[in-house]
């Protein structure tokens, strides 16, 4: 039986009621009364258009919201299905909303969808954001159809974002997880995904519930999980995300933690799969790629300028250590450059990520003081990709991302050999 929410008998009453489900939309939130209308209504349409003979149930799993989030949920729905041009019989689209128990975190949201997808036996699930002001009825079509139609067990999103949004993920986690894993899915991180109930029910046989992936490490751990164990994966270009903005310099330092531990951690439990891989290969891609307008992302170079180089002057010693003195000798070289002259190399930068690998395999330090010495290197690496990338176009900027991919493909022999 379920135990995460097994004390919850209104919610096993609810399960019972429904009996079955052939999809599942699970939404995790905290505090986002002011946005899941939106979310809940987009999802609604979707089923309604989509998948009208299908049974299908909304689950809004919530961190304790304050501000009436769960009540939005249950009080929202289509007023009128034949404005969005739908004239036949809809299957009833159920809703359960509850606080989910266990650690806080989005993980903890997600554990309690993939249960309940598996009490109704639903044969697709997908999770969305509750931030979301661009989800539109399509990103259910785009997220379900593969799965339920194409066979696949993971469906990873694609957007189309701002050259200087997702910078953690365009330096870090799409470069490394594409060269361990050889499949290029180009946001292993993006929070929007679509799953069989046959990989649900997988990740609940894995024992991750009381970790960090529970707290902040679950897109990652589903995305590389999914591909490390053989599922079927693709993407689908979802158009443009846009969502409840987060100040990127303001607790860019945790954030980069969260992400980068978890990368690290995943890294050691598929050693055996990651290491004899070499190169890469593209993942099938649904739906219709077009051009979106995106909002400005502003970036202040100087001032990330200063805070690597404040690195340079406060986190030597520690550099040393990670980093060895041939490479630390490149870095303090960087420092010595004037702004506009500042560049950083793509095959020190590569290094620098699997030094920090290595590190963290041979616990040289606490994970914490490890990852965030890390955090003024990424804002130079940033900064070098912000001036490199300023007069380019998407496609211009891509291709900058393209060539570091190449570049950590090329060095895989150098994490590898370092690891034994």
């Amino acid at each position: 039986m379920m135990n995460s929410i097994s004390l919850r008998a209104d919610v096993h009453e609810q399960i019972a009621k429904i009996a079955h489900a052939d999809i599942v939309v699970g939404i995790p939130s905290y505090n986002n009364a002011r946005t899941i209308g939106h979310v809940v209504r987009a999802v609604q349409a979707g089923l309604a258009k989509y998948f009208p003979t299908y049974r299908a149930v909304i689950v809004n799993s919530d961190g304790g919201s304050s501000d009436n989030t769960m009540e939005v949920v249950q009080k929202t729905s289509v007023e009128d299905f034949s404005a969005i041009l739908l004239h036949h019989r809809i299957e009833p689209i159920s809703k359960i909303a509850f606080p989910y128990s266990g650690i806080p975190g989005k993980g903890s949201a997600f554990r309690t969808i993939f249960e309940i997808a598996q009490e109704l036996e639903a044969k697709a699930c997908v999770v969305v954001d509750s931030d979301l002001r661009s989800i539109t009825p399509e990103w259910i079509e785009l997220l379900v159809k593969p799965v339920l139609d194409g066979g696949f067990d993971y469906v990873a999103p694609l957007y189309h974002r701002h050259k200087f949004d997702g910078t953690i993920t365009n330096s870090i986690v799409y470069p490394l997880t594409r060269t361990l894993y050889g499949k290029r899915v180009r946001q292993p991180i993006g929070g929007d995904f679509g799953f069989s109930g046959k990989l649900a029910k997988f990740y609940l046989t894995k024992d991750v519930w009381q970790t960090d992936v529970a707290r902040f490490g679950i897109d990652i751990w589903m995305t590389t999980t999914a591909i490390a164990n053989g599922f079927k994966v693709t993407q689908s270009f979802l158009g443009a995300k846009i969502h409840d903005a987060k100040d990127p310099g303001s607790d860019l330092s945790s954030m980069l933690y969260q992400v980068v531990s978890a990368l690290f951690d995943l890294m050691e439990s598929y050693a055996e799969v990651w290491m004899p891989i070499r190169d890469s290969e593209p993942v099938p891609a649904f739906g219709f790629e077009y051009t979106v307008g995106l909002e400005q992302v502003n970036v202040n170079t100087a001032r990330m300028l200063t805070l690597f180089r404040e690195g340079l002057s406060n986190l030597r010693e520690i550099w040393l250590e990670i980093l060895g003195a041939g490479d630390l000798r490149e870095v303090e070289r960087l420092g010595e450059l004037p702004d506009g002259e500042f560049d950083f190399p793509l095959s020190l930068w590569t290094r620098i990520i699997y030094d920090y690998a290595l590190a963290f395999h041979r616990k040289k330090m606490p994970v914490e003081h490890l990852i965030k010495s890390l955090t003024p290197l990424y804002i130079g690496k940033t900064a070098s990709f912000v001036m490199a990338a300023q007069n380019l176009d998407a496609a211009g900027a891509e291709a900058e991302i393209e060539k570091l991919c190449m570049e950590f493909e090329r060095n895989k022999d150098y994490l590898v050999t370092n690891w034994k």
